[in-house]
């Protein structure tokens, strides 16, 4: 039997297992690769109950049918393999990886983008995308990186203030920043200036539930989501002062694997507490097993032998009266520990007092009069009260002031620097400035820019992004509608654009018709794949250039923010 026959012998078979297919019965690579990598019994059971696929995969050694994985997996990546017309045309125009090889034998880098029509899911190729998600993800291998973790320029400054949006002329060494921007690309950026000088960094990553429904992507491949994870975090260390910290807060679903991860990168020495923050409400009456009501935060520090902790700054009231401890603290002492209160442990509430609870609340009122926003107010209590089991949405993720207060105080001075790159709608920002700490906020999501427009126009932070080049074509791709607008941005991409190495220019103007044909879906992807992701936004070493025009003003700030290094 030759190739062509054992493709569609292949096909056919692993039609027969619904784990393998999309609801409209397409076949997913991604799964059926990592089923054969796991060697897993429904992909081997239907191999060996072929008699050809059987002779082809397997090799008999004294008896025993031994799977020959590597073969599969080279087999199942051939492009001629699942050659449908989307395939087909990426084939035509040179999209396709001649080589064969698997994705997963490299290193990769994950980037994430908001995309409106949610093609991709994380963690799967754009040929296997199942169901909506609300950010495309996408993997570059190393051969496809060089300029991409280069430093960018930065664009639109800006103040936010009461009065609206101010120009910048100048910057000040002590400025706080709001930067809009691919997360991972920003801190490389940041990295020019601020490699260690943070003295915290506090995240609130994607879940990786698969079910929440925020902002970020929270449904991502639970490779993906640790490859997404590392990339960030190994730049993160690089930002961190030699006593600095970072705190990172999960649930469940990932906590545990990120806890081995951040071990590998920062090392098991540094690992500091794995801190519980515990609430609580009413379960469903028919579960069987016990209720969900906590979140983890790991704390690792940059050394193994030197860390902030600001233990006093932290203390609670402590239960113990005078001649605790059955009489075997004298009175003298144990009054005195009692006075000074003890530090926490490892697991909190919420809220310790129904004074915390009062603030919180006072505060909240306080941001409301900036923000003029009902159901924001509304939304913002429940998430942080977390009362319910009702799922949230929007930015609900945001986490409580006395939370953020306790970490930031414990892990910093005042004047030291905050960074949060999961930002949302910046509280850690928020707290921080109040705290009289200073703080960098990196976020992309459009909505959250107007709602910290609102917050912080009276911290008059600099605002600005990562000055735009093929990104902007990216959000012009997730809003269209039509074919007819997809054409469009084809043709200013071809003409203005940076694309990819792979692509024959020429093959895929002279074949749009076709393209058209494709479901939009797959022809959003296939002008995604085609941009150059090295040229998302405009290189530092590039501002002086005619072709980008940032002006002179821009320039000049750009200068200013590198050269503070």
């Amino acid at each position: 039997m030759n190739n062509t026959a054992l493709f569609r012998e292949l096909e056919q078979l692993l039609r027969r297992e619904p784990g393998f297919c999309t609801s409209e019965g397409v076949l997913i690579r991604n799964t059926i690769a990592e089923a054969a990598m796991e060697l897993r019994p429904e992909l081997l059971r239907l191999l060996l109950g072929h008699e050809e696929l059987r002779g082809f995969f397997f090799a008999d050694v004294e008896g025993v049918m031994v799977f020959d994985k590597v073969k599969f997996l080279r087999f199942a990546a051939n492009k001629n393999f699942l050659p449908d017309s989307f395939t087909a045309y990426r084939n035509k125009i040179g999209l396709a990886d001649g080589t064969g090889d698997l994705l997963a034998e490299h290193r990769q880098v994950v980037l994430s983008w908001p995309y409106k029509d949610c093609l991709l899911e994380g963690g799967q190729t754009r040929e296997e995308a199942r169901r909506q998600e609300v950010f495309w993800n996408e993997i570059l291998a190393p051969e496809e990186i060089n300029l991409l973790t280069e430093p960018k320029a930065l664009s639109r400054f800006h103040r936010m203030t009461a009065a609206g949006e101010e120009p910048v002329t100048e910057l000040a060494p002590d400025d706080n920043y709001i930067i809009k921007g691919n997360n991972l690309l920003a801190l490389y950026s940041l990295r020019k200036r601020f490699a260690g000088k943070v003295r915290m960094i506090y995240i609130d990553p994607p879940y990786n539930t698969g079910g929440d429904s925020f902002g970020y992507n929270d449904t991502f491949n639970h490779s993906t989501w640790l490859t997404f994870m590392r990339n960030r975090l190994e730049i993160a260390r690089e930002l961190l002062t030699a006593d600095g910290s970072i705190y990172v807060q999960l649930d469940w679903n990932e906590a545990h694997y990120c806890k081995v991860l951040m071990d590998e990168i920062f090392g098991r020495d540094c690992f500091r507490n794995e801190i519980i923050w515990c609430y609580t409400g009413p379960g469903s009456p028919g579960m069987k097993q016990l209720n969900r009501k906590h979140d983890t935060i790991l704390w690792y520090s940059r050394s193994p032998n030197e860390w902030v902790f600001n233990g006093n700054d932290i203390r609670l009231k402590s239960e113990v009266h005078a001649g605790g401890f059955k009489g075997e603290m004298s009175s003298h002492v144990s009054s005195s520990y009692t006075e000074k209160g003890k530090i926490p442990e490892d697991w909190w509430e919420t809220f310790h007092t129904p004074e915390d609870l009062a603030e919180e609340i006072r505060r909240l009122g306080e941001e409301q009069k900036k923000i003029n926003d009902a159901d924001w107010f509304k939304a913002a209590v429940a998430a942080r009260i977390r009362v319910d089991g009702v799922q949230r949405t929007g930015y609900l993720t945001e986490k409580p002031y006395k939370l953020m207060e306790r970490l930031i105080r414990q892990a910093t001075h005042e004047g030291d620097l905050v960074l949060d790159f999961f930002a949302g709608s910046g509280t850690t920002g928020y707290v921080a400035g109040y705290l009289k700490r200073r703080y960098i906020l990196v976020e992309q999501l459009e909505d959250t820019m107007t709602i910290m427009h609102r917050r912080f126009r009276d911290a008059s932070p600099v605002y600005c992004e990562l000055a735009a080049a093929n990104s902007r074509y990216i959000s012009a791709i997730g809003a269209a509608a039509t074919a007819g607008e997809l054409r469009d941005i084809l043709e200013e991409m071809t003409h203005h654009g940076y694309l990819s190495w792979k692509v024959d220019v020429e093959a895929m103007l002279a074949s749009g018709e076709e393209l058209s044909t494709l479901p939009i879906d797959r022809q959003k992807a296939i002008l995604l794949e085609s941009l150059d992701k090295n040229m998302l936004y405009i290189p530092l070493n590039e501002i002086q250039s005619t072709e980008f025009a940032l002006g002179q003003e821009n320039i000049h700030l750009n200068q200013a923010f590198y050269n503070q290094a």
